[in-house]
């Protein structure tokens, strides 16, 4: 039997998400909804319809025997990478799909809600909660690259057109200012009764050696000047891959910089405006990373390093590389059928980010959340904090 707090709770907490979702779309034209204008962009229109694609494939065909398929060919569409789910439309062909059209999508997300309301008043079944839990979440995680998607879709055009959002950069202070962590025995990972994704699990220990790390994340002053000694020029300070990465695209500047008559500029959401020296640096990649901090004569911070020192630190605007591989932890289990696809196999080739950024929703991070992502990507919220 389920908690009535733990039901109301819940309840208020998926209304609040979808509408948070539409509202982030709101300041959209009709023409940005389908647009893919890369592989790891999906189209803001999918957004939409995949993560209500989450709720009817996970929570309503499984518990609700009366409940009826919004559309037939719906879960083709949009699911994403669920091999257990069915077949799929491929992820580089999203940009492609003009129907269905917008206003569709947004009647199958308000059937989807009404049909998961209508399902929680008449249910006590607990399982149903922790599934309404993991969809709640799983919509935020695509609030965030919403976020990021919608960035890149109007940041690549040539008028660099201005998008309607809170989510902005504050001034970084005490940047000279370093911690220092004592060597010894500390345990990591999810601990409590709360929410946590299954890569957080199981709870175990490290042994730390002593260290250092900078209590506030690099700025854009700080990385101009990386740029001027002529970093990105400079082989020593890179892995053979990220030069590599760097040279055969051409990349001389963290992502939507500009280099305008000698001045930089960069894309923030406003429009094309003036590099703000005390923001910190975003959109960089694992490599950018790596070669500033050699160039500092400094490193990244592990995970479990970054762990450890959360409480300390400054955290939240930028998601920041760390130089731990993502791996599973002692004892990592998966649930069985499409579910277990949500995080294992995801671990190869991939570096872990900690710390969340501007454009994660309020009370979805936690110290111990690990972020992924490959080491050449740079369209999401990543920056660099420095360890030694």
């Amino acid at each position: 039997m389920m908690t009535k707090n733990k039901k109301k709770e819940l309840t208020a907490a998926f209304i609040a998400v979808r509408a948070q979702t539409e509202a982030l779309c709101a300041p959209l034209e009709i023409e940005d909804y389908s647009v893919q204008p890369i592989v790891d962009v999906s189209p803001p229109k999918w957004h939409l319809a995949h993560i209500t694609w989450f709720f009817e494939e996970f929570l309503l065909r499984k518990f609700d025997s009366n409940y009826q398929d919004f559309h037939d060919d719906f879960a083709y569409l949009f699911n994403s990478y669920y091999n257990n789910a069915g077949d799929r439309v491929i992820r580089p062909n999203r940009g492609l799909m003009t129907r269905p059209t917008v206003s569709e999508v947004y009647a199958y997300r308000k059937y989807v809600t009404q049909s998961v309301l209508d399902l929680l008043e008449r249910t006590e079944d607990e399982s149903i909660l922790d599934l309404l839990e993991i969809g709640i979440n799983h919509e935020q995680q695509h609030q965030e690259l919403l976020a990021y998607d919608i960035k890149y879709i109007l940041g690549h055009q040539p008028l660099f057109p201005t998008y309607k959002t809170d989510i902005k950069l504050i001034s970084e202070e005490n940047l000279d200012t370093f911690i220092h962590i004592t060597e010894g025995l500390y345990e990591v990972g999810h601990k409590d009764d709360s929410f946590c994704f299954d890569n957080e699990l199981g709870a175990h220990k490290v042994y730390l050696q002593d260290y250092k790390i900078a209590v506030a994340p690099v700025t854009n002053g700080e990385y101009l000047e990386f740029i001027h000694a002529g970093g990105y020029k400079n082989f020593n300070y890179w892995h053979a891959e990220g030069l590599d990465f760097i040279r055969n695209n051409k990349i001389e500047a963290p992502m939507y910089w500009h280099n305008v008559n000698g001045d930089w500029y960069y894309y923030n959401y406003e429009g094309l405006e003036k590099i703000d020296m005390r923001l910190p640096v975003m959109h960089v990649s694992f490599y950018e990373a790596f070669a500033y901090a050699e160039w500092k004569g400094m490193r990244l911070p592990t995970e479990f390093e970054w762990e450890i020192a959360a409480p300390q630190i400054k955290h939240g605007q930028v998601w920041e590389w760390t130089g731990s591989a993502y791996l599973p932890y002692p004892n990592f289990t998966k649930d069985e059928g499409a579910l277990g696809e949500y995080n294992g196999k995801f671990m190869v080739s991939q570096h872990v980010l900690r710390g969340g950024s501007i454009a994660t929703p309020k009370g979805h991070c936690r110290p111990t959340y690990r972020n992924f992502f490959h080491p050449q990507h740079r369209w999401l919220f990543s920056g660099i904090r420095l360890a030694k």
